[in-house]
């Protein structure tokens, strides 16, 4: 990014990592810095909290129902060259289409850049020891229809892969697919859940992290935070030795 050559409002997407703020890369500390603007929720901008200058930063705590408000707001508000960073938990390109997209149309393609971070897809799948390169990833983390993606987990499973996946959380339980709801509906789609390893972390790197180690039919009566992430081990280790 080379400072002198940005004109016009200028939107930074940023990845603050699961939690702790020891996962935030330099060049997202270097944005956050210098951007006038700081628009999160409550979670994300806890995980920043230590990098707000009081009497430089204005600071706009947003949720679900204002947000959109909020971003049409600052941009109105925003001056030619100044900066507005919005940091995501995780990765700013991992269950956050549906909010950059509608940024996109806010501040224009050409005003918005995004800065990749540590999504807890990524910590789930090194504390389970998975490989990403042979595992479905999965999000249900999102507004739209989720049928595609269920029939796309049991087609996984079914082919013997590894799933690191985000539950869905939902005020709404019939739209709830959370850890017991996916269990449930992974068995009465003919899946012996009693035989399956499941992993699920909660708070990833932060003080209060929480792991369950277990076999999916467990988690059929099971409660978690909607703050978790699950990884479904079927992986079959193989070596360089393997393939000589």
């Amino acid at each position: 990014m080379t400072e002198n050559k940005i004109k016009g409002k200028k939107l930074f997407l940023v990845g603050v990592g699961p939690g702790s703020s020891k996962y935030l890369t330099d060049v997202v500390k270097d944005v956050i810095k210098r951007s006038k603007y700081l628009i999160g929720y409550k979670y994300t901008l806890a995980i920043i909290r230590d990098l707000i200058i009081r009497d430089f930063h204005q600071v706009y705590e947003v949720t679900m129902k204002d947000q959109d408000q909020t971003y049409n707001e600052v941009y109105k508000k925003m001056q030619d060259s100044e900066f507005c960073t919005i940091p995501f938990t995780g990765d700013v390109n991992f269950s956050e289409s549906e909010v950059v997209d509608r940024l996109l149309e806010i501040f224009g393609n050409d005003n918005v850049e995004l800065m990749p971070g540590i999504s807890s897809i990524q910590v789930a799948a090194s504390r389970a020891k998975i490989p990403l390169d042979k595992t479905r990833v999965l999000s249900f983390h999102v507004t739209e229809n989720i049928e595609d993606g269920k029939r796309e987990l049991v087609d996984a499973i079914q082919e013997k892969k590894s799933v690191v996946l985000v539950p869905r959380p939902w005020n709404n339980r019939e739209k709830n697919f959370m850890q017991s709801e996916i269990a449930l509906y992974l068995k009465n789609e003919g899946i012996d859940t009693s035989n399956i390893t499941v992993w699920v972390f909660e708070f990833l790197t932060t003080p209060e992290e929480r792991v369950f180690r277990g076999k999916l039919n467990e988690l059929e009566h099971m409660y978690f935070s909607p703050m978790s992430v699950m990884v479904i081990d079927q992986v079959e280790r193989k070596t360089y030795l393997d393939f000589e």
